[in-house]
């Protein structure tokens, strides 16, 4: 069974899962629909995606705007990369806060976060494979994104700001006081 950790905001949570180790190395079961929706809430994943980056690399901080918001389930396959959620739910106490979480293949952690958050990721090793699941279909032209660097959000993102390698659309991503496609608090998402 895996266990659940909670972090300082409501509905995101870390899950660690049971590992089998023995001389042939180790057998953990990643995912579990029937845990999942008992420990942390029912979901129903629709989509894995799979990202492959070298060190420095940071993608985020994104999201899907309005119905086409995603619930993802994150782990990090090979490597280490620093994983960051933030509240982007207007009205919430937690508003413009985060959660950051190394993610890694040897702490085999994985990071739930919901529906009304920006996610992004750092690489921290010199490559990462990482995963994810969604619970909702990915749709272009639905995206949303605040500034990785918004000096408000306070993140330390642990590479040298000279390191970090951008796409160029993260590189020109609103500040998230500027971010005018936020969602509610109130708002119910699932």
């Amino acid at each position: 069974m895996m266990e659940v950790l909670r972090t300082d905001i409501d509905g995101i949570v870390l899950l660690r899962p049971r590992i089998f180790l023995d001389k042939r190395g180790y057998f953990l079961e990643s995912f579990s629909q029937k845990e999942f929706d008992e420990l942390v809430r029912p979901v129903t994943f629709v989509q894995d995606n799979q990202s492959s980056s070298s060190y420095g690399v940071v993608r985020g901080l994104h999201f899907q705007k309005g119905e086409f918001s995603q619930g993802k389930l994150v782990r990090v396959v090979k490597g280490r990369v620093l994983d960051i959620a933030v509240d982007i739910r207007r009205g919430s106490p937690t508003f413009g806060k985060h959660v950051a979480v190394e993610l890694s293949e040897d702490n085999f952690l994985q990071l739930f976060i919901p529906r009304g958050f920006a996610h992004g990721f750092a690489v921290l090793s010199q490559q990462a494979v990482f995963e994810y699941k969604c619970d909702r279909y990915y749709a272009p032209g639905k995206e949303g994104a605040v500034a990785w660097n918004d000096p408000a959000l306070g993140i330390d993102w642990k590479i040298a700001p000279q390191d970090v390698i951008l796409s160029d659309k993260d590189a020109s991503n609103p500040l998230l006081k500027d971010c005018d496609c936020l969602f509610d608090y109130n708002q119910e998402l699932y």
